[in-house]
């Protein structure tokens, strides 16, 4: 079975409503063999990434760039997961 990773940044209820939405799509009936893993990007960590086999990634977009919760994330997997 594969493994869906959804990290996400939700601090708006805009964000949110996505992130909601992505992972009920993911587990839609029509959708088959796909194992669902959400975590919050301050929580997310690198065994998660590894154990993936796919990722969604959701953010606001702070002065054009990644939430800070999302870059931290990217920041703390790195070494362990590249």
């Amino acid at each position: 079975m594969a493994r869906l990773l959804v990290v996400h940044h939700s601090p708006t209820d805009t964000v949110r409503r996505l992130t909601d939405a992505v992972v009920a799509g993911a587990n839609d009936d029509a959708v088959e063999d796909v194992e669902v893993v959400v975590r919050p990007a301050l929580e997310a960590g690198a065994a998660d990434v590894l154990a993936a086999d796919g990722f969604v990634l959701g953010t606001t977009a702070n002065f054009g760039y990644m939430s800070g919760a999302l870059k931290h994330f990217f920041d703390t997997i790195f070494l362990e997961a590249v």
